[in-house]
């Protein structure tokens, strides 16, 4: 969507292309009407000719009359190029999110750029190993069912908090680097503080996965061989009957060898 300054200025060139295209015609009609009216009176066709060339005279002054009074307003200041490359940004991930794998690329591309923001902070390696649990659990989610649906929506507010938890840990200890050495202290034992509650967070976020995995090793694990194996058993067992029975047909139809 075009912006304020650039709908101006487009306006006007339209209204500036419209001005001269109906001065041109209003001009070459007035110079047809003088060169063809007869000195002899007006008839019907003349006077058609005429009243052409009076009404595009007349649209033609008003054109230049709303040029003139939009080119006396001020133009819009120039958007904040930021704010453009928003929407630019904007347009560019709508875009990709209407593709078939649009969501999925664009959620890796998000957490690798997060990864490298992070990397070099006592945060990198929690946030691995919660966006290797995270993906794990996003696979299981959708047999996640019945029993185990809170669980999911439980993991699902835990990861958010974590995340949360992660990037209060990254400000803290960016304030510590920035900190006077009197008032680094209190920040520091924050900052410990807060790791350790990420550590443990993360920890217990990686066991949920793993009592979600069980659960469902348990919930389709079946007590008796799994149906498809079972057929398959059972088209290979009547696969080799055919192949015996074949076998004794062929020989049976086998001439015997002379003495």
């Amino acid at each position: 969507m075009a912006d304020e300054r650039t709908r101006y200025f487009r306006r006007l060139g339209k209204l500036r292309g419209s001005a001269r295209r109906w001065s041109v015609l209003a001009g070459g009609l007035g110079g047809a009407t003088i060169v063809l009216t007869p000195y002899a009176g007006i008839g019907l066709a003349d006077a058609a000719w005429a009243a052409a060339a009076g009404a595009a005279t007349a649209l033609a002054g008003w054109r230049w009359a709303d040029l003139r009074v939009l080119a006396a307003r001020p133009a819009p200041p120039p958007p904040d190029p930021a704010q453009v490359a928003a929407r630019n940004r904007a347009r560019l991930v709508a875009a990709v999110e209407r593709l078939p794998v649009g969501a999925g690329v664009l959620a890796e591309v998000r957490r690798v750029r997060i990864r490298t923001a992070l990397r070099g902070t006592s945060v990198a390696q929690p946030w691995e190993r919660l966006d290797r649990a995270a993906s794990t659990m996003t696979s299981m989610t959708g047999r996640l069912t019945g029993l185990a649906e809170p669980a999911v929506a439980e993991a699902s507010v835990a990861e958010r908090s974590l995340r949360e938890l992660a990037h209060r840990v990254v400000s803290v200890e960016r304030a510590v680097r920035l900190a006077p050495a009197d008032a680094r202290a209190p920040l520091v034992e924050a900052h410990r503080a807060l790791t350790g509650q990420l550590e443990a967070g993360v920890a217990a976020y990686e066991r949920l996965v793993v009592a979600a995995a069980g659960y469902l090793a348990e919930e389709y694990r079946p007590e008796t061989e799994h149906p498809a194996a079972s057929r398959l058993t059972e088209a290979t067992d009547l696969l080799h009957g055919f192949a015996s029975a074949l076998a004794e047909l062929r020989a049976v139809g086998r001439p015997a060898a002379a003495p």
